[in-house]
């Protein structure tokens, strides 16, 4: 199910900036119980990050409306909104008048193993290395072709996820996922500084830390730290917390912090879904 510009249709302009140059940035939201889980968080990053991009921010009630639209009926779904800076002529200069594209579109929820949740999965560190761009730090925009190159270095079902260092070699983000460790009941997740992606479920669980006594540090992270931590576990909007039970020769215990936020983290998805 696709909503272009609020029409049923997929035909998006060759024209269109998002196409061109990946101008444009967009969420991947949750879809329970027919409700867009945390949309409200989703929509503020969406419109924090427009202004970032210069591209004019669209009209949340209109974009509720229509991510409600398409979620209606869905037990389990994926909603993914996707908003680029519209039409424009050949060359990077941005139109005089923007009319940005909007486009939702909703998916069957991938089958993730339940033990990816409850006995944890595993990762290895990528080769491909994040560029260091402060202007573009934190946004989801559409140009993740780091993400694509990293993702392509391995093809077997034993390994679920890359783990993506910068060029200084500091640990960033996974390639779909943010990171967090745990040392001395400590809870560290990496600052997003010069590249990277700020997740929306990662401020969630910071927020969820913090409202129950369990002290965040957001900190520059090594290959070195990851491997001596006590806890390792991966945020997004679809999976959740997945623990890291093993990280290339490294094997971890699915330790008690990581168990308390998965805890909170379910009830409070929980009441998401069911808000009327």
């Amino acid at each position: 199910m696709y909503l272009l510009n609020g029409e049923s249709k997929q035909t998006l302009a060759f024209s269109d900036r998002g196409f061109q140059y990946g101008d444009g940035l967009f969420e991947t939201i949750e879809v329970k119980n027919s409700t867009p889980l945390f949309l409200e968080q989703h929509l503020h990053r969406l419109q924090k990050d427009c202004r970032r991009l210069l591209i004019p921010a669209p009209d949340l009630t209109l974009l509720k409306k229509e991510a409600y639209q398409l979620a209606q009926g869905s037990d389990t779904a994926v909603l993914k909104l996707i908003i680029t800076r519209g039409t424009g002529g050949r060359g990077y200069r941005q139109p005089d008048t923007i009319h940005p594209t909007r486009l939702l579109s909703l998916h069957p929820f991938p089958q993730y193993p339940a033990d990816f949740f409850h006995s944890g999965i595993t990762a290895c560190f990528c080769h491909t290395r994040l560029g260091l761009n402060p202007a573009l730090a934190g946004i989801k925009h559409l140009n993740r072709l780091e993400q694509v190159l990293a993702r392509a270095e391995w093809n077997t079902p034993d390994i679920q996820e890359g783990i993506m260092l910068d060029f200084k070699d500091h640990i960033i983000e996974g390639t779909m996922s943010n990171i967090f460790l745990v040392k001395d009941q400590v809870l560290y997740t990496p600052l997003i500084e010069q590249s990277g992606v700020e997740g929306i479920i990662k401020n969630i669980i910071i927020s969820l830390a913090n409202k129950n006594d369990i002290q965040v540090i957001k900190n520059k992270i090594n290959k070195e730290h990851m491997l001596s931590a006590d806890e390792l576990f991966l945020t997004n909007s679809i999976i959740g917390i997945w623990p890291i039970k093993q990280l290339e020769t490294q094997s971890y215990k699915i330790g008690k912090l990581t168990k308390t936020l998965q805890s909170l983290f379910l009830d409070l998805k929980h009441k998401e879904s069911h808000v009327c």
